[in-house]
């Protein structure tokens, strides 16, 4: 006899200034994924909005702002434009290995150039290699690490130009956190083609939907994901198709790093 499902415990971490809108402060609620039923409880609750972040779920819990709206796409109906589709032609070299959650010296030093570039001064950019292996490690769920690799040669692995941790669900990929190297001027669009990839491989295996976490109406740094059709975000009732507004440029801001309570 299984054990009897407990409701679980939720808190409010403390206010902090918003990663996203400027001038703007952000509150979580969160809850820990622990125990037989935490990749049931992770799914549940990653249908209402919530995200993981190791043994944590969390969403946004903000007094005066509802800016945050979770977004995914239909993968099964998705059909890649014109500039997508050359993407995935430039791209199409690129090894891609389905990995356990382990992480390696290779992985982390890719990250560290993708934040060095892209997210300066960012919330994650103090990471060291323990904090990496907490962030990918750290998982009651089904999760992957998803490589990118140039073509190998005489037998050996190709250089590592991006990777993304995953979370595999009953009806979906959820990704986590994805990077890659931004320096490779051959390699443009990577972080558009790990999305598409994702959604590639969400469709071969009969899944619905990729999960690409929350999405900013009017947001630079969030209109990336508004190119991904069709696209639903969660309201009031539930998901709904929408179709994004034009994105608005934005003063820059930190990178969210790991949950802080």
């Amino acid at each position: 006899m299984s054990a009897p499902f407990r409701f679980p415990k939720f808190f409010v971490t403390s206010p902090a200034p918003c990663p996203y809108l400027p001038g703007k402060i952000e509150r979580k609620v969160f809850t820990e994924l622990s125990g037989h039923h935490a990749g049931e409880l992770n799914e549940a609750l990653g249908r209402i909005g919530f995200r993981r972040s190791q043994s944590v779920a969390y969403r946004p819990s903000c007094i005066e702002c509802q800016a945050c709206v979770s977004v995914r796409v239909a993968a099964n109906e998705f059909v890649p434009s014109t500039t997508q589709k050359k993407l995935i032609r430039r791209h199409s070299d690129l090894e891609v290995t389905a990995c356990k959650p382990w992480t390696t010296e290779e992985q982390f030093e890719l990250l560290r150039r993708y934040l060095s570039v892209r997210h300066p001064g960012g919330g994650m950019a103090e990471m060291d290699e323990n904090d990496f292996a907490d962030m990918v490690e750290q998982t009651p769920v089904r999760t992957y690490v998803v490589e990118y690799r140039e073509p190998s040669v005489d037998e050996r692995p190709g250089r590592l130009v991006g990777a993304c941790l995953s979370d595999q669900q009953s009806d979906g990929l959820s990704m986590i956190y994805s990077f890659y190297d931004p320096s490779l001027t051959d390699r443009k669009g990577l972080g558009t083609f790990i999305i598409l990839d994702h959604i590639n491989r969400a469709a071969r295996a009969g899944l619905p939907y990729v999960y690409l976490g929350y999405w900013v109406e009017g947001s630079e740094r969030m209109a990336y994901k508004a190119s991904f059709r069709p696209i639903e975000k969660l309201g009031r009732d539930g998901w709904k198709r929408f179709e994004p507004g034009p994105a608005v440029p934005t003063a820059k801001v930190r990178t969210p790093g790991l949950l802080k309570v």
